[in-house]
């Protein structure tokens, strides 16, 4: 997932897939030297310019749309993966 520290769009799924157990990797472009060269590369892969750029499974999912990012979670497995986590626990 491509991020900004400063986004709160960012911080919302992360604070989504921290929520769900969800084990995710991110990029703060922000905070990287070749932030914006990988931000314009992104653009011309997916079409989207702006933050959070998210990948689920290998596949660009777009941005912070809980209502998109929690069917494709599912259809990845993660959610099911993490509740099954969350049951050992318990």
């Amino acid at each position: 997932m491509m991020f900004k520290t400063w986004c709160g769009y960012c911080k919302s799924v992360k604070k989504l897939f921290s929520k769900l157990n969800v084990s995710y990797k991110v990029i703060e472009l922000d905070e990287e030297s070749d932030g914006g060269e990988i931000q314009s590369t992104l653009k011309e892969w997916t079409g989207q310019s702006i933050v959070p750029n998210v990948f689920i499974g290998g596949k660009h999912s777009g941005g912070s749309d809980a209502g998109k990012l929690v069917p494709l979670l599912t259809e990845a497995g993660a959610i099911v993966n993490a509740f099954a986590r969350l049951r050992r626990l318990v």
